[in-house]
């Protein structure tokens, strides 16, 4: 697999990390006087609708692939994120609100607002991890050539949107299904859900069926 990420996104990323740096201290004493987990509220910020729209076009137009050989087995997860977290406990931490943890990293206060349909949770396990692209998905569009570590480096990637903290139903109901079979219930997120798959598709060097791409022209449409 090879990775065909833009001179922008290194660009943002360079940013980010620059902010990270300035920040990290900020949050390491927020945390030692409150011990409350200081919550970015949300993943990383996608590529703007124009960029997107670059990204879309250069995407491989393919018919999905075969589900042949899938299985979720073969994109481990929730791996080491390290400070005692897996990614799921990493992700509760970072889209959270007022997020406290025990030791072993779960959330034992906080709460959660999922961006597919505006809904709040307090209880943890009232929230599920969305792949983005879900995994099956990802099968049919190129992973299934991919090796073991590609294939977890995408299933707890955290440096793109790829796992967002949603309501657990409405992730149930997203299930495999891509955009031209599912759009969250909140309108007003299409924007910006398109965005965000078509980021990880590129980034990822994925395919996009035909039906798939014209539905997420549509919802740049909206942006």
């Amino acid at each position: 697999m090879q990775k065909r990420i833009r001179t922008e996104l290194y660009a943002r990323r360079r940013k980010s990390v620059v902010i990270t740096a300035i920040a990290a201290p900020c949050a390491a004493l927020l945390l030692f006087t409150t011990g409350i987990s200081p919550a970015q509220a949300e993943p990383p910020a996608p590529p703007s609708a124009s960029e997107a729209k670059t990204m879309l076009d250069g995407l491989n137009e393919q018919a999905e692939g075969s589900m042949d050989g899938y299985d979720r087995e073969k994109f481990p997860h929730w791996s080491d994120q390290g400070e005692g977290c897996d990614t799921r406990e990493a992700v509760l931490k970072r889209d959270g609100e007022g997020v406290e943890t025990g030791s072993d990293c779960y959330p034992s206060s906080g709460s959660w607002t999922s961006p597919y349909d505006g809904e709040k949770w307090t209880d943890p396990s009232d929230v599920d991890i969305d792949h983005m692209v879900p995994l099956a998905e990802a099968w049919t569009s190129g992973a299934s050539e991919w090796t073991q570590d590609e294939r977890e480096k995408l299933a707890n990637d955290m440096e793109v949107a790829q796992l967002l903290a949603v309501t657990d139903n409405v992730n149930q109901s997203k299930s495999d299904r891509d955009p031209a079979e599912w759009m969250p219930p909140k309108d007003d997120f299409h924007c910006t859900y398109a965005r965000m798959w078509i980021w990880v598709k590129d980034t990822y060097d994925m395919t996009a069926d035909s039906a798939e791409k014209s539905a997420l022209t549509e919802a740049l449409g909206t942006c």
